[in-house]
């Protein structure tokens, strides 16, 4: 029987942690700054990369993903040293899926060409809206005609295209949703993520939500009628619902996401990237130094990744919580084996009875109404 985290595959996540500017509504780990260098930066990944790659050697890579940060900010020499050094410790499966996020206002035709020349294949762009008030609202440094380029200009490039766009903004409606969800379908390459707009604490978002300045948001009723028209209009584009906020076409999922949600090994390299790395038999949860500086004096020093390893019960909570984000849900016996028991059997019964989820034999995904409340059917369901 192969290991468990061969059920989910094996990836690794490179983080760039720089920006341009750094967006109002952001929480993840990312940081403006006047200079880059590049050079030192390049080293670091490869150090880190031959450190944890003489461990893991010879496991069959299923995706690489640049994310940030802005990871178009990186030269296009710096990837490709990287994916070279890559080369050397994992063979890759013949359709490996390596992506690198991009933001419009740093896309360049050339910089581009030296990706998909360092075997890039797919890019994910920062579009976030295709309205130019909502942009400048958003913080956003680029506007619509550019953001339309810079998919030309990646479907110029790269055989995979996905781009981003956030819902549920400031004084939008239903009808505004419906208009450019409906260009955005005509533009897109294979996959779409849509995300609900989300008030993070620590975020400049955040603080003007608290102080009542953050006004026109919609209440939740509009909310969710707006979550259950983005499955309608994706649907009837043959654009299948895989996970609660992404959508493809059959065959392009997001094949370095489906890691994550189903549970597989994936390395995280870079300042504040996570991973969960099998080994010697023993799955660990590793978290890598967060601010940038602290994270290239820990790789000097050996000590930029701390480990902890994760019981039973700590994988299966994460499998469940992972797991019924997508379409095709969980196993129930690898829940099982996982966490040495069962899903309570009561509380799974009054979800099902309540159309939150379904079950269809070892299989238990959550149905639409239940992806609209997940959170709480994750909790009732948790051992």
């Amino acid at each position: 029987m192969p290991a468990d985290w061969q059920a989910g595959g094996f990836g690794l996540y490179i983080h760039w942690p720089f920006c341009a500017a750094k967006c109002p509504y952001c929480d993840f780990n990312s940081h403006v700054t006047a200079r880059i260098d590049q050079s030192a930066w390049r080293e670091a990944y490869l150090r880190e990369i031959g450190r944890v790659g003489a461990e893991t050697e010879g496991r069959v890579l299923q995706s690489v993903y640049f994310g940030g940060g802005t990871p178009s900010l990186m030269e296009p020499e710096t990837v490709d040293a990287i994916l070279r050094e890559i080369g050397r410790f994992w063979p890759r499966a013949n359709d490996i899926e390596i992506t690198l996020e991009a933001n419009p206002s740093s896309v360049e035709a050339r910089r581009f060409a030296g990706y998909a020349e360092a075997g890039v294949n797919r890019v994910s762009l920062g579009v976030q809206s295709l309205r130019d008030t909502d942009l400048r609202a958003l913080g956003r440094l680029h506007d619509v005609a550019q953001a339309k380029a810079a998919v030309e200009v990646a479907k110029a490039h790269f055989e995979r295209m996905s781009f981003d766009l956030i819902y549920a903004r400031q004084n939008q409606t239903l009808e505004d949703w419906r208009d450019e969800l409906s260009e955005a379908l005509e533009m897109t390459g294979d996959h779409l993520s849509l995300y609900q707009l989300t008030i993070e604490p620590g975020t400049a978002f955040g603080d003007r939500y608290a102080i009542g300045k953050l006004r026109g948001l919609p209440d939740d009723d509009l909310g969710a009628d707006m979550f259950e028209l983005t499955q309608e209009m994706t649907s009837a584009a043959g654009f299948e619902a895989y996970e609660v906020s992404n959508h493809a076409q059959r065959g392009s999922e997001s094949r370095h996401n489906l890691v994550y949600w189903r549970y597989g090994d994936y390395i995280g390299i870079g300042p504040g990237a996570h991973g969960r790395v099998t080994f010697e038999g023993e799955r660990m949860a590793t978290v890598c130094k967060s601010m940038p500086a602290a994270w290239l004096e820990g790789v000097k020093a050996g000590n930029a990744e701390t480990r902890e390893r994760l019981s039973g019960i700590d994988q299966a909570s994460e499998y469940l919580m992972m797991g019924l984000r997508v379409g095709e849900g969980i196993s129930l016996s690898r829940f099982s084996a996982l966490s040495g028991e069962a899903l309570p059997a009561e509380k799974l019964g009054e979800l099902v009875g309540s159309g939150l989820v379904a079950q269809d034999g070892d299989r238990l995904r959550a149905t639409l109404r239940g992806r609209m409340v997940l959170n709480a059917v994750i909790r009732e369901l948790m051992v």
